[in-house]
């Protein structure tokens, strides 16, 4: 195996938090920064192109195509589990919507780890920070960072008649989900520039490139990290067919994300025990966490026909709304092509016991049987209802010792009777919205998913098994943790516990999910691991 070379931080994964740290880490010329990433260059369209989603999730070329294990919860269901593969990760497949979730999440981080420095009061300035919100920045907003936040430029009428029928369920109009309570209905706010998608790559790894001390090495596989004793001397990996060998002076640094950091960690012998030694695997650090407290968002998708609309599937199934769209794009950038996945959203409370909005809408102008199927003929909407708090918890582990073979990625979705409760009751609220409210009767809508024939809450959950998919937001499979924490994987400076060298900084540390996307936190994550990391190296 040849020497790769030798530096002082070696980052694995070139997604949103890898992106942050190569520029951040290598901003002092004193430092020498290796980023290894799996996949290939950002320099596809549809990459760049908002609705360009639809041909990267799913595609080898820029995602991992990973499926999950069959879902009891989901009616023993495998589904498509994306993941980016790909210079910028998942920021340049993913939905744009900027979401940084509300404060109570933050203020449970700081509890779990036992360190104040992960409140929402701490991270707010660092999201502020790398941010440039298009009001010009304010007490909750910053200007003149590179994550680029902007105002949608398309509307649609039938997601406005929502909004005025989700007031007249109880749910009030606000203008931002940023503040730290989410509670209210509003239009996401996206990371893009005049119309083209924001990635991580785009925003933070690209302005650093030109730096001497700043080493980027594309279609690099991971193998395994080597170790001598508890210390971590860098990483094994694949570049090209030819096996090489990066060592890592001061650290190495897990960015690979939450499939990606706990299966390299396994396949390197760190994990669990028994897991690793029913793969053959020498266990240089039984470390029981790794790979379990998967958590992610299950959205139930609700779908209705309607009439007197124009939506997406009537313009995309004509040649004069393909051609109208195209042209709106490419003279103004605005418009249809530049959608994310959702436009409107509404945070509300499931039911009263709640402390805090713990479900969340994502309206869309547009039906589908389920992702990468054809859009529906006829006009339709769908409004879809994730579950913010889930106490559903799943795993990651490894199938086999090769760290190119894909893990068992299990959700265990709608596992738990509080989840199966919340899903009756956002199914629940998701009709009274659309079939019992004045303003949306203009549209004669009909629900055909789930269908109107579940009504009582045990067919209501075969119901939500059957329209239940994830929106990719997988995180804590490498949790952070205190010390008496036997789960936790790393402390609360994002340290391998019981190793030293090693990090993660990635959404696995996140020790409960955040209510809302989870690539803006992972950004702010990230942020947050540069500075500890530069801190300790002083």
């Amino acid at each position: 195996m040849r020497t790769f070379g030798s530096y002082d931080y070696v980052i694995v994964g070139g997604g949103s938090a890898g992106c942050v740290l190569a520029n951040r880490l290598s901003a002092n010329p004193e430092h020498s920064v290796l980023l290894l990433e799996a996949g290939g260059k950002d320099d596809w369209i549809w990459i760049h192109i908002p609705i360009g989603y639809l041909y990267c999730i799913g595609n080898p070329r820029t995602d991992w195509c990973y499926k999950t294990e069959p879902e009891p919860g989901l009616n023993g269901r495998s589904i498509l589990y994306a993941r980016g593969r790909v210079l910028g990760g998942s920021s340049s497949i993913n939905a744009m919507l900027y979401l940084r979730g509300q404060a109570s999440d933050y203020d449970q981080w700081a509890q779990l780890t036992g360190d104040d420095r992960w409140s929402w009061s701490a991270v707010l300035p660092v999201f502020k920070a790398s941010e440039d919100h298009w009001s010009g920045g304010s007490q909750t907003h910053g200007a003149g960072g590179e994550w680029r936040v902007e105002r949608q430029r398309l509307s649609w009428e039938i997601l406005d008649v929502f909004r005025e029928a989700a007031v007249e369920a109880g749910v009030a109009k606000i203008d931002d989900f940023n503040r730290g309570d989410n509670a209210g209905s509003a239009k996401f706010e996206v990371n893009q520039r005049r119309g083209v998608r924001v990635s991580a790559a785009k925003a933070f790894l690209r302005p650093a490139l030109g730096r001497p001390n700043l080493t980027v090495v594309t279609d690099a596989q991971a193998r395994r990290l080597r170790c001598e004793g508890t210390r971590v001397l860098g990483l094994e990996f694949v570049h090209r067919g030819e096996a090489l060998f990066a060592g890592a002076r001061r650290e190495t640094i897990l960015a690979a994300g939450s499939i990606g950091s706990p299966q390299l960690l396994q396949v390197s012998g760190i994990g669990p025990g028994a897991l690793l030694q029913r793969h053959g695997i020498a266990v240089v650090h039984d470390l029981p966490g790794v790979g379990e407290n998967l958590q992610d968002h299950l959205q139930l998708r609700m779908a209705f026909r309607v009439e007197h609309a124009l939506t997406l599937n009537t313009m995309a199934n004509s040649w004069w709304g393909k051609a109208r769209m195209a042209l709106e794009y490419a003279l103004r950038r605005t418009g249809p092509l530049t959608m994310a996945p959702s436009q409107l959203g509404a945070f509300m409370k499931s039911d009263e016991s709640q402390t805090s909005a713990n479900i969340e809408f994502h309206v869309q102008p547009l039906s589908l049987d389920k992702f990468g199927d054809p859009l529906h003929r006829f006009p339709g909407f769908t409004a879809s209802v994730c579950n913010l708090r889930p106490t559903s918890r799943g795993s990651i582990r490894i199938k086999s010792p090769d760290s190119a073979a894909h893990p068992a990625i299990t959700l265990n979705y709608l596992s738990t009777e509080a989840d199966k409760g919340v899903a009756v009751q956002s199914l629940r609220l998701a009709r009274r919205i659309v079939t019992q409210t004045q303003a949306m009767q203009r549209f004669e809508p009909d629900e055909f998913l789930p269908g109107p024939q579940f009504q009582t809450d045990e067919e209501l959950v075969t119901a939500a098994g059957n329209v239940g998919t994830t929106i990719f937001h997988p995180v804590g499979t490498c949790k952070m943790g205190r010390a008496d924490d036997d789960w936790a994987v790393v402390d609360s400076e994002l340290r391998v516990r019981g190793l030293q060298g090693l990090r993660v900084v990635d959404a696995s540390v996140m020790p409960t999910i955040t209510s809302g996307n989870t690539n803006s936190p992972t950004i702010m994550l990230a942020e947050r691991g540069a500075s500890l990391i530069m801190a300790a190296h002083r």
